[in-house]
């Protein structure tokens, strides 16, 4: 017998799945406009820059339209545009790590032995202890605690089991917790 909090998401789920078609251009354009401000938010939360993360949900919405036609409504709309611009960001964020590496390398030479080569300025010891978050685990983290989303939600815009979703979750709790000196 299901709870009424299992057939509520149940019926959620079906409306999500009945108000898209795939590879429906009116459709798209719904989404987009349904969906643009969230995925942005997660965005600004993952790469912590407006203009980057404007770059990253253009890129997302792009990758969404040229695979519009193959999604497939077995999971919420939403979490798969989670999903890709999850993929973006984390994407981003190795090129730009790259790219970062390699102008200080051409301005300064090779780094010291254990100096920081990104020079990112520190706004809190917050920020600073998410940064040193692996991009999966600090995925996770914003999408639990800044939309709220449910393990099960998460695992979906992941592409991961809902174990893996805690396990993410509770290596990050534990890791700000040791950087940030709170138990």
């Amino acid at each position: 017998m299901q709870s009424s909090e299992e057939a509520a998401a149940a019926s959620g789920l079906a409306k999500t799945q009945e108000a898209y078609q795939p590879g429906s251009e009116a459709d798209f354009e719904r989404l987009y406009r349904n969906t643009y401000r969230r995925i942005l938010g997660t965005l600004i939360t993952l790469v912590r820059d407006r203009a980057t993360a404007e770059d990253c949900a253009q890129e997302t919405f792009e990758r969404a339209y040229r695979n519009w036609k193959s999604w497939q409504p077995d999971a919420p709309v939403e979490a798969w545009l989670h999903r890709i611009a999850i993929n973006v960001a984390i994407s981003d964020r190795r090129h730009q790590r790259i790219r970062q590496a390699g102008e200080l390398l051409r301005r300064l030479g090779r780094p010291a032995p254990g100096q920081d080569p990104s020079l990112v300025a520190e706004r809190s010891d917050l920020v600073a202890a998410l940064k040193k978050l692996p991009p999966k685990q600090a995925a996770a983290l914003v999408l639990r605690h800044y939309h709220g989303y449910s393990n099960r939600e998460i695992a979906a815009a992941l592409g991961v089991p809902e174990q893996t979703v805690a396990s993410r979750l509770g290596a990050a709790r534990k890791q700000l917790q040791a950087v940030l000196g709170r138990a």
